[in-house]
């Protein structure tokens, strides 16, 4: 049996290296791996929970097709009955698993990772997600070579109406309002991921005048990575949209569950923005409702949640946590730094999942509410000096235990001080987030998908922003696999 990689099985999904690398000539993700990985989760969701069938995507990745194959047949071999839903976006998978309601779903995908890497998706009924200890049984199953024996393997058959059912139901819960008196001009940036084939679509058939942006499906990525959360990603699609006279530019990850955007001036904004605008909408008609986020977002976003009678509830990191915690608060609105947002039926009539091509829809829609630009709404937010994201290379099997040295360090610091003198508060949902008193905070957490910790923060000044910083460096300078910028 070829042997796999254990590290692939992350906290939310599988995710490893399809083509030969420098660093690893050997992929995580061959043709016979990926078939394994499908009898595992077949004989894991059979035997959890009763599971016969499942509808499977796939991005438009280079290898996702035969990745996608091979997944298929060691459903088939495991007794599974196969709905091949082809070309698909995560959230397109997602929706299909509530609205014709298989046992289960899978995508084939890597989401915003590089070209060479692919992964795979799972969800159960209602699209909830098959995520951290459920991954590690899977794994199990295939160690141990545990896998369903049956008689007759299962069928396949094909699905062509995904996209159209997403599409429709999208446009019908779509209620845009005219304030600006004319269509609203949108730039869609697909970085040539798998939203190219359906959001322009989507965009015009609820009124919006569209320029499409990278929209050709191509798993090279020739243009840009597939990712909406940095700002390098997004200056091409910044020109385009002043070029054009364009109201706002929304740009897409890979597989299309994260969004971004960028103004009518060109100017990139972090998904606090989109979430504020929702919320915004949301709470004006609904005030005292709860909005979820994750552990890495700006104050801006807690603080705007509060001014406008909401509830903000943070949560950890990550697709199956938000999720999680969304049904758990009642299942109104969610979401994370990166861009992932998420709605539930409570309020939107959707099914709480996270969905990149929803998001922006709803952005514009609660932006035709509004006379004034995206700039003006936000001209009054604050921007303080912040570390967005600093990427601190550590290996996979030592930055959970590097992490935890560090939250335990400056909870000693904390648990130490007198009660009326103490220098932080400690958040450790995720990590450890230090909030200080006068409005700075930190964060450090490793990274669920990838060999690296993370280190978001925010400052009144430049100089606070550094002080804060090397309280953390100091406490990583002990790892020496921890590989400081």
């Amino acid at each position: 049996m070829p042997k796999i990689n254990p590290s692939i099985f992350r906290a939310y999904d599988i995710r490893g290296t399809a083509d030969p690398t420098e660093q690893k000539p050997q992929p995580d993700l061959t043709p016979e791996t990926v078939k394994l990985i499908g009898k595992g989760t077949a004989t894991y969701l059979s035997r959890t929970y009763g599971a016969k069938n499942m509808l499977v995507g796939r991005d438009n990745r280079l290898h996702s097709e035969k990745l996608q194959q091979a997944f298929i047949e060691g459903l088939l071999e495991s007794g599974f009955d196969v709905i091949d839903a082809g070309l698909a976006s995560s959230p397109m998978i997602y929706f299909a698993s509530c609205h014709y309601t298989p046992d289960t779903a899978a995508n084939i995908t890597a989401s915003h990772n590089p070209k060479q890497d692919n992964g795979i998706k799972i969800v159960q009924k209602h699209a909830h997600s098959v995520a951290d200890q459920e991954l590690q049984e899977i794994r199990n199953i295939i160690e141990a070579e545990d896998f369903l024996q049956v008689a007759t393997p299962g069928t396949l058959t094909t699905n062509s109406l995904v996209a159209q059912d997403y599409q429709n139901k999208i446009v019908a819960i779509t209620k845009m309002a005219t304030a600006k008196g004319r269509p609203l001009k949108v730039v869609i940036d697909a970085g040539n991921g798998v939203a190219g084939p359906f959001a322009p679509a989507i965009f015009r058939a609820i009124g919006c005048e569209v320029t499409e942006l990278f929209c050709e499906p191509d798993g090279n990525f020739p243009n840009h990575e597939a990712n909406p959360e940095h700002a390098k990603n997004m200056v091409d699609l910044g020109r385009k949209v002043v070029e054009i006279g364009a109201d706002l530019g929304i740009g897409f990850d890979g597989d299309a569950d994260r969004v971004g955007v960028v103004d009518e001036k060109g100017k990139h904004y972090t998904a606090e923005f989109p979430i504020m605008l929702i919320a915004r909408q949301l709470l004006k008609s609904h005030p005292g409702e709860k909005v979820i986020h994750d552990v890495k977002v700006n104050q801006a976003l807690i603080d705007d949640i509060k001014a406008y009678q909401g509830q903000p509830i943070m949560s950890r990191v990550g697709h199956s946590y938000i999720e999680h915690r969304l049904n758990e608060e009642g299942g109104t609105l969610a979401g994370e730094k990166s861009g992932h947002l998420f709605f539930g039926k409570k309020f939107f009539d959707y099914y709480g999942f996270d969905d990149g091509i929803f998001a922006g829809i709803k952005v514009i829609e609660a932006l035709s509410h509004y006379t004034e630009t995206f700039s003006e709404i936000f001209k009054d937010i604050p921007i303080k000096p912040s570390i967005p994201e600093l990427k601190i290379s550590c290996p996979d099997e030592r930055k959970h235990d590097v992490t935890e040295a560090v939250k335990q360090h400056f909870l000693d610091l904390y648990n130490a001080a007198p009660e009326n003198q103490k220098p932080f508060e400690c958040i450790t949902l995720d990590g450890i987030r230090l909030q200080f008193p006068d409005g700075a905070w930190i964060l450090s957490r490793y990274s669920n998908t990838s060999p690296y910790l993370t280190l978001h923060a925010e400052a009144p000044s430049e100089a606070r922003l550094n002080e804060i910083k090397e309280l953390v460096f100091d406490q990583l300078h002990k790892f020496p696999e921890v590989k400081l910028p």
